[in-house]
């Protein structure tokens, strides 16, 4: 395989991908739809002009649908706090407004390392976030004031710590059930071992052993250096520098050596045309595309390569191709809207992506918000919408496997080869505790057009594969790369 010089001057380095497959952290974002209000009827049935109105204001106190969170607006600034039964801390959010409210009453927020939030009003005393990476929106309550305790310095000690990220989970942890946990139960054998003389050491060891037989890749907790814990099913294989030369090593050799493999996005990014009218697709991230590392650069730089792949050459015609094989095996997550926007270049028609909603009972692990649909649109370009093999694996992770849910629904249907996805789809909730650790655990579902839901198990392959065997690395083998190709070159990429 031969390659062209980098589109980006410097390819994504092993390290950063190895912590982007083993961290997956979504984005946490969303995207809210216009809140215009609807014209008036004239009693003829005609349109009337709408009458005009200044929009509320946003400015104070509102409670977020699922999330735990509470969300304060003054003249200048958006700030949130995390709550739980028994704690009120600042949240992560503080945003400064970037101007004036639009006609409709929108506001932006800058939000320092993370992406804009819009605030837009919906209805009387309810209100729509959007952070600018993600999908949906979230609705916003106007309450009176903020609870006494949010504007108490919280205790530190070791038991506090332990209640406050004992009740995160239980207010908001989607998948006690589907795991077979019983919350309520782990309190009672791990709370008395925590003392006021419990040292970090011993505390870290306590929260870790209440969540690692979840088994989930979006639970994380950061204790300072020497103390950090990320999730992961069972039998999944941390993707280490030298586990990474090896696949780039056996895909090269699958591809063959006269093939010519263009990179974007410092390696995220890379497509190669192969014999008999095939493409090769390879996507290894969904985030941090240039040195930016915000939202806008990675649509410009997403879209820069899309349109170098997506010709019309390639598209359409009789040199178009006729197959194309999306290699996500190596995806640890970032923006779902990124995903959305691949997805966009891969049909010809709109349809249901997912769904998505949010735990919003506390007391009540069942009960969600309602579920927010996402779609796929076709871009306004060239696109491709011949047969697609998807090769996925244990290391698809987050908005990875999002992504790979949004392919479910295009006709053709893809042909999955490999083994499942990680089982992790929902939005990372990111906390903090009294001392100052941090963790995340997800609180939300992604949802199939008839409900159902991949958490946990991951998308099953519909031909398995073996994914990255050491057997196979070191006599650089790609079979489940080999399959795609055979079963497109064949013109039946379902048999």
């Amino acid at each position: 395989m031969t390659e062209q010089p980098p589109e980006q001057p410097l390819e994504q380095p092993p390290t950063r991908r190895a912590a982007l497959l083993l961290a997956a952290t979504a984005l946490v974002t969303v995207c809210a739809p216009s809140a215009g209000a609807r014209a008036a009827r004239t009693p003829g049935g005609g349109a009337a002009r709408p009458a005009a109105r200044h929009p509320a204001s946003l400015e104070g106190v509102w409670r977020m649908d699922g999330y735990g969170t509470l969300v304060t607006i003054d003249s200048r600034r958006l700030r949130t706090y995390e709550t739980t039964a028994v704690s009120c801390l600042p949240g992560s959010a503080d945003g400064v407004r970037t101007g004036p409210p639009d006609a409709a009453g929108r506001v932006e927020f800058a939000v320092p390392d993370a992406a804009r939030v819009t605030v837009a009003p919906h209805s009387p005393g309810v209100a729509r976030l959007s952070i600018q990476d993600n999908v949906g929106y979230r609705t916003l309550h106007r309450i009176a004031a903020l609870p006494a305790r949010c504007h108490r310095r919280p205790a530190k000690d070791p038991r506090t710590v332990f209640d406050v990220f004992w009740h995160t989970y239980a207010e908001n942890y989607p998948f006690f059930a589907a795991k077979g946990t019983d919350w309520a139960a782990v309190r009672a054998r791990y709370r008395p071992r925590v003392t006021a003389r419990t040292t970090d050491d011993e505390l870290f060891a306590v929260l870790r052993g209440m969540i690692e037989p979840l088994h989930d890749g979006h639970t994380n907790l950061s204790a300072g250096p020497g103390r950090v814990y990320a999730g992961a099913r069972p039998g999944t294989t941390a993707p280490t520098s030298a586990l990474l030369r090896q696949v780039d090593a056996a895909v090269a050799a699958a591809l063959g050596r006269d093939v010519t493999l263009r990179r974007w996005a410092g390696g995220a990014l890379s497509y190669a045309d192969l014999p008999g009218r095939l493409g090769y697709l390879r996507i290894t991230s969904f985030h941090g595309y240039t040195d930016r590392d915000d939202h806008e650069s990675d649509v410009a730089e997403l879209d820069r390569a899309l349109d170098a792949v997506f010709t019309p050459g390639r598209t359409s015609g009789p040199r178009a191709l006729r197959g194309l094989v999306v290699d996500l095996r190596l995806n640890g997550g970032g923006s779902d809207r990124l995903g959305l926007r691949v997805a966009s270049r891969l049909t010809g028609r709109p349809y249901l992506a997912y769904r998505k909603h949010a735990r919003n009972d506390p007391a009540d692990p069942r009960k969600f918000t309602p579920a927010q649909p996402a779609r796929v649109r076709p871009h306004d370009g060239p696109r491709y919408t011949g047969p697609l093999a998807l090769l996925t694996g244990p290391l698809t992770i987050s908005a990875g496997e999002t992504f790979a849910q949004a392919l479910l629904g295009r006709a053709p249907a893809p042909v999955r080869i490999g083994e499942n996805t990680q089982g992790v789809f929902s939005d990372t909730l990111d906390r903090a505790l009294p001392n100052g650790w941090r963790f995340a655990l997800p609180n939300e579902e992604f949802l199939t057009a008839e409900g159902r839901t991949f958490d946990g198990t991951g998308i099953p392959p519909t031909v398995r594969v073996p994914v990255f065997a050491a057997e196979d690395l070191a006599a650089r083998r790609d079979p489940a790369l080999s399959r795609a190709r055979a079963l497109l070159a064949a013109g039946h990429p379902m048999s």
